[in-house]
């Protein structure tokens, strides 16, 4: 038998001591200077130069920001939304050197010297892209909070199919036609809770040109 056994009253009183210094190691490593160049949690922040709705930004970013928080926090550039969070709602949809993409699945430090495009960029209150004019002609909006992501996402589909490039729901591969299952097989990734998806699709062929066949 140990000379020393551990009793209830010892154990209680050696987890109290460990519970009060808790809070001064907190203290101590708050107070504790950070070196230049340095994260909050300690890792190295990382220079990234972006083009943003045609404006160079230059910012210091822990490599762990994601692009959506960068637009947001960072450049104030609050018409793309955080949705989900997880990429799968498309409330966050750019457009970076011409192809969309989630902003809340890639890191920022991705991206560096590349393009990017929001709700900011494509029109102006007073000048508002054609998508734009045809959501509003369309009501195509609803509550809005999704119409970001989805006006993002519609201007792109419309040049992929411009392009000739193909989805799972084009029929030809040498002649992707703009039809109504090909533009929602491209917009599945845009989801809109106020079920607006008949008048984005009709937006979307306004600004095509195209009246529903």
């Amino acid at each position: 038998m140990s000379s020393n056994p551990m009793t209830r009253r010892g154990l209680l009183a050696g987890g109290a001591a460990v519970a009060a210094a808790a809070p001064l190691a907190t203290q101590v490593e708050a107070a504790t200077p950070r070196p230049s160049g340095a994260s909050q949690e300690g890792g190295r922040m990382i220079p990234v130069e972006l083009t943003v709705n045609g404006r160079e930004v230059h910012l210091q970013l822990d490599p762990r920001t994601s692009l959506l928080d960068v637009l947001r926090e960072h450049l104030h550039l609050t018409g793309t939304k955080k949705g989900c969070d997880h990429g799968q709602c498309g409330a966050c949809t750019v457009i970076v050197e011409g192809r969309r993409i989630n902003s809340c699945l890639t890191l920022a430090v991705m991206h560096d010297g590349e393009k990017v495009t929001t709700i900011e960029g494509l029109g102006t209150p007073e000048n508002l892209h054609p998508m734009q004019k045809a959501f509003i002609v369309h009501d195509g909006y609803q509550c809005g909070y999704c119409t970001p992501g989805q006006i993002c996402s519609a201007v792109a589909v419309l040049d992929e199919i411009a392009a000739g490039i193909p989805s799972h729901a084009t029929a030809d591969l040498d002649r992707v036609a703009l039809s109504d299952a090909e533009l929602r097989e491209r917009m599945s990734g845009n989801i809109c809770r106020c079920a607006a998806y008949p008048n984005i699709i009709a937006a979307m062929r306004d600004v095509a040109g195209e009246a529903k066949a």
